[in-house]
C-alpha cells in the first residue's frame, strides 16, 4: 500500500521568491492497483511521480510505502521514462540487465537473468543488436524490461509513450496491460492521454492545477481482461468524456472541443 499524506512541494525561484507546485495531495494506491494520473501541463505529476520514487523531497506530508516512510530511493522501486535513457554502447541484453548489474550482479549473470524480461517484451532475437538499430517503440520495450528485470514491488511510469506515434502507442499499450496482468506490479502511470488512462487504469486520479491538487479520483468499472472492444464500450466513452469535460474546465475554455 502506498500512502500520499498531505504532500506539498516549493520550488525556489531566481528571483529569491518560490512558487508552490503541489499542495496537500492526499490519496493511496492499493499493492498490485493500475493507478494512473491524469492533469493540465505543469499540475506536477511528474514531481509527485519522483517523489514517490525518492528522488525529490516533499516540502510538506510524507509518503508511506508499507508503513516505512520514503526518504529516498529504494530496491521495490523502478522508473520507466519518456525518453528511453537506453545505454548506446551496450547491446539490448546487456541494457536490460544494467539494474541488475547494479545490485551487484556480475554482468555474465544479469545479462542470463535479463533473457526472461526481453522475451517478455519479444525483442529476443535483438538481444545482440543496439539502441540505434531498433525502432522508438522496441527502444521503450527495452526500457520496460530493464525496469521489469529488477522485480520490483511498484512500477512508476512517466509519460513512458509521450514520444511515441498513436499506432506504436497503442500496441505499447496492449503489451503493457499484458505484462501487467502477469507481473501483477503496482503500477503509478503519469498520462496526458485521457484514453490510455481509461484503458489502462483501475483508477484514475484527476489533477487540478496552480498549485497541483487532487481534484478526483475515478474508478474504472471495465472488466478485465481489457480487448480492443473496450475502447467502443459506453462506459470507455463516458469515462473519457468526464476527464475531458474537467480537463477542459481547467484550461480555462470550456467551448474548446473533445480530441478526435
Amino acid at each position: 500500500m502506498i500512502e500520499i499524506e498531505g504532500i506539498g512541494r516549493r520550488f525556489n525561484t531566481r528571483d529569491g521568491g518560490s512558487f508552490e507546485a503541489l499542495k496537500d495531495v492526499s490519496f493511496s494506491v492499493k499493492d498490485k492497483e493500475f493507478f494512473s494520473i491524469i492533469g493540465p501541463s505543469g499540475c506536477g505529476k511528474t514531481t509527485l511521480l519522483k517523489m514517490v520514487a525518492g528522488l525529490v523531497k516533499p516540502t510538506a506530508g510524507r509518503i508511506d510505502i508499507d508503513g516505512q516512510t520514503v526518504i529516498g530511493p529504494g530496491e521495490d522501486r523502478a522508473m520507466v521514462f519518456q525518453q528511453f535513457v537506453l545505454l548506446p554502447w551496450a547491446d539490448i541484453l546487456t541494457n536490460v540487465g544494467f539494474g541488475l548489474e547494479l545490485r551487484g550482479m556480475s554482468r555474465k549473470e544479469s545479462r542470463e537473468a535479463a533473457k526472461p524480461y526481453l522475451e517478455q517484451v519479444g525483442l529476443t532475437r535483438f538481444a545482440e543488436h543496439y539502441p540505434h538499430e531498433l525502432s522508438g517503440g522496441m527502444q521503450q520495450r527495452v526500457g520496460l524490461a530493464r525496469a521489469l528485470a529488477v522485480g520490483p514491488d511498484i512500477l512508476l511510469m512517466d509519460e513512458p509513450f509521450g514520444a511515441l506515434d498513436a499506432q506504436t502507442r497503442q500496441l505499447m499499450q496492449e503489451d503493457l496491460m499484458r505484462l501487467w496482468e502477469v507481473e501483477q506490479t503496482t503500477v503509478i502511470f503519469v498520462t496526458h492521454s485521457m484514453d490510455e488512462a481509461a484503458y489502462l487504469s483501475d483508477r484514475v486520479l484527476v489533477m487540478d492545477t496552480h498549485p497541483g491538487r487532487v481534484r478526483e479520483i475515478l474508478d474504472v468499472p471495465l472488466p478485465r481482461p481489457r480487448e480492443e472492444s473496450t475502447r467502443r464500450s459506453p462506459v470507455f466513452n463516458e469515462l473519457t468524456s468526464h476527464m475531458w469535460h474537467e480537463l477542459r474546465g481547467m484550461m480555462g475554455d470550456p467551448t474548446l472541443p473533445a480530441p478526435e
